[in-house]
């Protein structure tokens, strides 16, 4: 699915390149059937939250926002388990799902990395993709709850892939 390629790439660092494809983000948005309304809103709100600022205090946010503090982080297992020794299974875990489904993680980032996450949910059908977001639910909820308090665009974005990390939407 390809929304969470795109969320995928608005969670990662900022660079030009992304800055040079907003106006075709902004079509992707605007044309795609699988967003709906609500989030179509949120995403075009976002993307001109990142027109409106240059590339380096763009990358300073991200810094700050992600970087900086720890409540904040895109590495989901650090909210469930900080620095616990039960952190490192769930990691290789999660890298074993990986190379289950063939997918060839190439970065230098933990597996549980938030848009390392999203671009192998992409690769997902539908059903597929809500059942294995519902397993970090309760982490996309603090994360978005922690985003919003702090008063970040981001929050936006934390607050779609929360959304469909529902079951109870498959139910109906």
């Amino acid at each position: 699915m390809q929304i969470y390629k795109l969320l995928s790439s608005l969670l990662d660092y900022p660079n030009q390149a992304l800055i040079e494809h907003l106006p075709d983000l902004r079509d992707f948005v605007a044309q795609s059937t699988e967003i709906d309304h609500a989030e179509q809103e949120a995403l075009q709100n976002f993307l001109s939250h990142l027109q409106s600022l240059s590339v380096t205090e763009l990358q300073a946010d991200y810094v700050q926002t992600f970087d900086m503090t720890a409540e904040h982080s895109l590495h989901l297992t650090h909210h469930l388990f900080g620095d616990d020794k039960n952190r490192g299974p769930a990691l290789i875990d999660l890298g074993e799902l990986y190379k289950d489904y063939g997918v060839e993680v190439v970065t230098n980032e933990l597996p549980d990395y938030l848009p390392l996450i999203l671009e192998f949910t992409a690769y997902l059908d539908d059903n597929e993709a809500t059942v294995f977001l519902s397993d970090a639910k309760k982490v996309l909820g603090v994360l978005t709850e922690n985003l919003q308090k702090a008063g970040s665009p981001y929050a936006a974005l934390l607050s779609i892939i929360e959304s469909r990390a529902t079951l109870t939407k498959l139910a109906a």
